[in-house]
This record gives structure tokens, sequence and C-alpha cells, in this order.
């Protein structure tokens, strides 16, 4: 993230740009200066999330309760300190930025691998040198927030444009956040998340004037100094020539050429003694060797510049170059990044996901309705063992149809959405699974949507309060799991549960391989969750890590996530609150229920003994395997058959990628199972990419 190579030479060679200031006495000053606003600090949320999930256990799936403490607790020293907070999380990836966000979640992949040889050989959880964040980390804290009565925003860009713009609208205290990109725009001050004292509300503040003094720059060369270095437009390596021959003429720098910090010293050097003496008489594009770059190098500097702000290095842009890709690009109209132009024909449905988008009370639907492209990054699976299959296949049926909702089914069942050539209607998905290089994305087709009477319009869903229409949104949302059928059943379920309930019921449906021991864990650790206190859950102790926990607490997390989406795009039917993981998951919590089931606890046992959750559980489970069984799905046990689950005893020894008949998920497809009014198929290679775009 960032600029390449500032963050340490900040560290290494300009330490007195850093200095210590207590937020709780900018506050107040601002008070005496700005009577009628508060202060107000603008949060880069996703710089903060390694910051504020402090939970000791982060690999068994997120220790969520403990995690919503810690948000509280954030939010309230903040609070006591008169101290307006705004939240800014990522709402889409860039084009321009697509390159970066790949080479990311290329490390992401080889750093969970590494987490899984560990978790293999060790059975223990690695050390926090190795932490990687709990799946849906992101979108469960921005709800996390909005129920603390936070403001909350997702972007319509990159984040730190709109939290940038955002800090110089309002005057704010600062900008909290890890960035080094908040010492290029010319914003306010930018404020450390890393080195906040949360008792005291100290924290260090990053000057970038002290910066330009000690690099002889001003304020508005930092964006081309940026550049030059690379950041998450400009790749490192356009450059790599030029800032060795800045390094190796630059006499202070040149003392120890292997030094980061040389390299920021010499470039911005040439800078000020080279380039601005030809400042005004030459284009840029005369004096930097920006070759076939050139339209990408003026945007990368346009991006740091904020409404009303220009740059004397752009003032001589062409107002036509030719782009990286030999297209013609208007510069001077074109340097902001944009986005496609939105692929539905209703304009107020589009203008209600664009409000519900900027509020942080959606997921990706803004994003499908405006681009017809999402993102989705890693998850902990183990590539070597797919014994589980991605999350990716997992819900890619649920997205599909979710797609045809929102892009091509209106009043009638009529597409409006245009083709791709050969009259089939795509999404563009970037999800992370083993084989996927990421070149390219996964080109996908909605999936009809079976709604007796005909799938209702987004208006409808989201506009109408009309009687029966919450009826109408709950009957969607469950068509987009294709569980139509059991509406009638899920009515004995206990309210709280049902989202969860619908969940299994998709869950095992789509994954062969999993068994009656790992539901009864799932739904155990649901409702013993219950009763527990948050000091219980940080005292739990897990005797080993099973792998394939690890990776089925993940699996269910991506389908909470799922269900956040379906939810949004149909209008909210369900309280969202029902299925969130702080109160329906605990990864360690669900862990020790694992390794209890599949020793064989009773499921008394399992429930402590609590008789007042065995009438749930029973009503759960047979919700489960009912529906099930309506799809000719028997959930089977791991269990030697005949043996009673009276206790704890040894698990039987089978193979980890085998469904309960002995059948290796790879050989059956991908785990997964199409309903009567489909198609069944495969989507063939576990390893690599699908052949079916599908």
């Amino acid at each position: 993230m960032g600029v390449r190579g500032l963050q340490g030479f900040v560290g290494s060679f300009c330490p007195h740009i850093c200095t210590v200031v207590n937020l709780r006495e900018m506050a107040e000053c601002h008070r005496k200066q700005h009577s009628s606003s508060p202060p107000t600090i603008v949060v880069d949320a996703m710089c903060c999330l390694r910051y504020w999930y402090t939970p000791e256990s982060w690999v068994c799936g997120g220790q969520w309760r403990e995690y919503m403490g810690a948000l509280r607790t954030f939010v309230q020293a903040f609070e006591e300190a008169g101290i307006r907070l705004v939240f800014f999380f990522d709402g889409m990836v860039e084009r321009d930025k697509r390159g970066e966000w790949v080479k990311r979640r290329h490390k992401n992949s080889r750093d969970v691998a590494r987490i899984f040889h560990h978790l293999k050989s060790h059975g223990e959880q690695p050390g926090r040198h190795m932490f990687f964040i709990p799946t849906g980390l992101a979108v469960f804290t921005r709800l996390a927030l909005k129920a603390l009565g936070q403001e909350t925003h997702c972007s319509l860009q990159e984040a730190d444009y709109e939290v940038a713009e955002r800090g110089l609208w309002e005057g704010c205290l600062g900008i909290l956040g890890e960035d080094t990109d908040y010492l290029i725009y010319n914003t306010c001050p930018y404020l450390s998340i890393r080195e906040l004292c949360l008792d005291t509300l100290d924290t260090v503040q990053l000057s970038r004037e002290k910066l330009c003094e000690s690099l002889q720059l001003a304020v508005a060369d930092l964006p081309l100094l940026a550049c030059l270095l690379g950041n998450d437009i400009v790749p490192e390596s356009l450059f790599e020539s030029f800032r060795y021959r800045c390094l190796s003429t630059h006499s202070a720098a040149s003392k120890d050429l292997r030094r980061r910090g040389g390299t920021v010293l010499a470039v911005a050097d040439h800078i000020a003694q080279v380039l601005r003496v030809h400042q005004g008489e030459k284009a840029l594009e005369e004096l930097l060797p920006l070759g076939p770059h050139t339209a990408l190098f003026y945007k990368g500097v346009a991006s740091y510049l904020l409404p009303g702000q220009i740059s004397p290095w752009l003032s001589h842009a062409p107002k036509t170059v030719v782009a990286p890709d030999k297209q013609t690009t208007s510069m001077l109209t074109d340097l902001q990044p944009q986005r496609g132009a939105p692929l539905v024909s209703d304009p107020e449905a589009l203008q209600v996901a664009r409000a519900h988008h900027v509020q942080g009370e959606c997921y990706l639907v803004y994003n499908i309705m405006c681009s017809g492209e999402i993102e989705c990054s890693n998850t902990l699976e183990d590539e070597l063992d797919q014994a589980l299959p991605s999350q990716a296949f997992v819900y890619r049926p649920v997205r599909q149809r979710v797609y045809a909702l929102l892009l091509g089914a209106g009043e009638g069942g009529s597409w409006d959405l245009a083709t791709d050539g050969r009259g089939a209607k795509e999404v563009k998905e970037w999800f992370v699974y083993a084989g996927n290089p990421l070149k390219d994305p996964d080109l996908v087709r909605p999936l009809p949507v079976s709604i007796p009477g005909g799938v209702p319009s987004l208006k409808t869903l989201w506009l109408t309060q009309e009687p029966g229409v919450r009826a109408l949104r709950y009957e969607v949302l469950l068509a987009c799991f294709n569980l139509s059928s059991m509406q009638e059943d899920l009515r004995a379920v206990e309210g709280p549960f049902r989202a969860l309930c619908c969940l299994l019921v998709y869950l095992f449906l789509q994954v062969d391989t999993l068994c009656l021991e790992d539901l009864h864990a799932l739904i155990a650790q649901a409702l013993c969750l219950q009763g527990k206190s948050m000091a219980h859950l940080v005292d739990l102790q897990l005797e080993r890590i099973d792998p394939r926990a690890v990776q089925l607490a993940s699996l269910l997390l991506r389908g909470l996530t799922t269900l956040v989406f379906v939810n949004s795009a149909c209008g909210f039917p369900l309280n969202v609150n029902d299925f969130m993981p702080w109160n329906i998951f605990d990864g360690k919590l669900f862990h020790q229920k694992y390794l209890q089931s599949e020793r064989g606890y009773a499921v008394e046992a399992l429930l402590e003994q609590n008789r007042a959750w065995l009438a749930c559980f029973q009503s759960l489970k047979a919700a489960v395997v009912k529906a099930c069984l309506k799809e000719s799905r028997r959930i089977g046990s791991r269990q030697p058959w005949g043996m009673p689950h009276t206790g704890p005893r040894a698990r039987q020894q089978t193979s980890s990628g085998c469904s309960p008949q002995g059948q290796p998920w790879r050989e059956q497809g991908p785990g997964s199972r199409q309903y009567a009014h489909e198609q069944r198929r495969k989507y063939s290679r576990p390893l690599g990419r699908p052949s079916d775009p599908q």
C-alpha cells in the first residue's frame, strides 16, 4: 500500500517529521477555535483492521464477541474525548489498481499455504507474525460499526481518495490510518493508527510539510515523487532504471546504493535540481522516460489531486496521448479513475443501490449494477487438500441468481442487460481459489430465479411498503438460495436462527463431503454461544487445531457474507443482526465442538447438558435433514455404523478427503449439488480455472 519505500525512508532518514500528539488536546483546541463544528477524525478503516483485531485466536475463524468488544472500546474512547469519527471502507477496486490487487492476492495465497503447512506440522495456531485476518472481517466490521451508531461509508472509488477528500472538506483533526499516500495528498494531518495508544489517545502525526523541507520539495511535487517511486497505480518496476540513474549520480545517496532511503533522496533531488529547471519549458514526457506509459503516469499524478486542486506538473500535459493499450485517451478529461457505464436501465433503482452502498448498508449490489464486476479476497482454504470445495464455487449459484435479480429479470422476467455478443449476460468475478492465476476474471452468467407469479422488480423489493411485500422479499431470498420449498419448514425454527438454518441447508446440499458430525458441531456452537460470556470465550483452550475445521469455519463465514449480499439485494427481509458472527459464531467454540463431535460426543454433551437448548437443536437439525432428504441428499456420519453416540471416543480413521461413502470430493466434481430444475454440472478441474465460466 502507498508509496514504495517511503515508510522506510521516513523511519530511517526523517524521523523528525513524526511528532507525538494527543488527540484529546487537539480536540479541545479545535472546540475553542471552531465552536460550531465538532472535532472530527476520518478513519481509513481498511488500514485499521489489524489494529482493531486484538483477540489472541484468529486461525479458527475469529473471536467475534471479543472483537466486537474491542470495537466498542475504541469508539467509546473517542466519544469520551468528544471526537466524532467517520469511517471509510473500500467499496471497489479501480481498474488501474487491479494489477496491484492481484499481486497482493498471490502474496496472500502464499501466506495461507504457509499457515496450513504450520497447522499440519504442529497442530497449533502460528504466531502473530503469520497473522491473517479472519474471513469477512471488513464486511462484518462495517456492520458492527453501524450497529454501534457510527457514521460509516463505502467508497465509490479507492477509499484513500475519499478519505483525503473528506478530511480536506470538513477541516478535520486528521486522517487516522497507516498508508503513506496520506503524506502525498494535500489534505488534513496524517495520524498513525499503528502508534495509537487508546488509553491516552496519544499517537504520531506525520508532517508532509516537514517531509518537503527534508526533500527540498514543494507539497505540489509530492504526487510526482510518489509516481516515480511507484505506487498502486504506477508499478514500481516502471522507473527502476530511472531511479538507479538518479541514485548513481546523487552524491549523498551514492554512498550506499543499497539503502532504499537513498533512492527517495536521489529522486527528490532530481525533481528539485533537474525537472524543476525545465518546468514550463518542456512537457514532462520530454524529461522522463515515460514511453508508452504516459497516460498511466499522468493518471497516477492526477489521482492525488483533490477537488479544486491543480498540479504544476500537469499544466503542460497533452490533450491526448496514446495509452498503454494503444487507445487514444483524453488526458484532461480522463485523468481521474472512471467506472464503467451502468448495466441496468432503471435509474431509480440504481440510485437507491448507490445510496445504500455509500452508507455502507449493502454489499456488492451497487458494484454489480454499476459495472458488472466484483471481487473477493483470500479465504483460509487449503490448496493442497480440497476435501472441502472453495467458497468461490460453493456460493456461485447463489450469486448467479442474484445477478439475474439485479441485472436481468424485471416485471415479466424480461432481460434488458447488454450481452457479450453471443447473447449471454455475464458478470466478471475476480475470486481467489486454488489454481486461479487471476490474469482474467471468470465470466459468470446469471441463473433464473424461480418465483411463483414472476420475479418482482427491484423497485417493488426496495421501495414498496405495501402489506405483503416483506413476505415477498423473504420468498425471493429463499429462491436465491433455491430453497423455496422449505419455507414452511422454517416456521418451526426459532426466529433468530432461521438465517443460519437457511445457510446450513444450502451448504449441506452443495457440499457432499459434509457429514452429521459437522452439522452437530455447527448447530451446537451457535446454541452454546448464547450462554457464553466474553471472558469464558477468551479463556477457552483447545487441545489442537484441525486444518479441516479451520477451512470449514471460513466456508461458513463466507456464507454469512453471502447472506449479507442476498439480504441487501432482496430489500432486507432478514434482520441483519440475526446472522452477524458475534451472535451465532465463535471460532474457538466451534473448534471445540468440532473436535468433540468427531470424537463421538453425544448431543447432550455437545450442548453441555443444557436441556433448554436441546429442543432448538432438534428443530434446527430436523429442518436441515428434511430439506436435504427432499433433494435425495442423505447426511451420513463419519462414525462407524451402529455405534451409539454415548460420549467421547476415538475418531474413526478415514481420509479427510472422502465423503461418508468413501468417494473423494474431487471425483464427485467440486462438491456441489445442483437442484432439480437446474442441469447437473461440474465446475471441473478443482486445481485450475473452470472450463465452464458458469
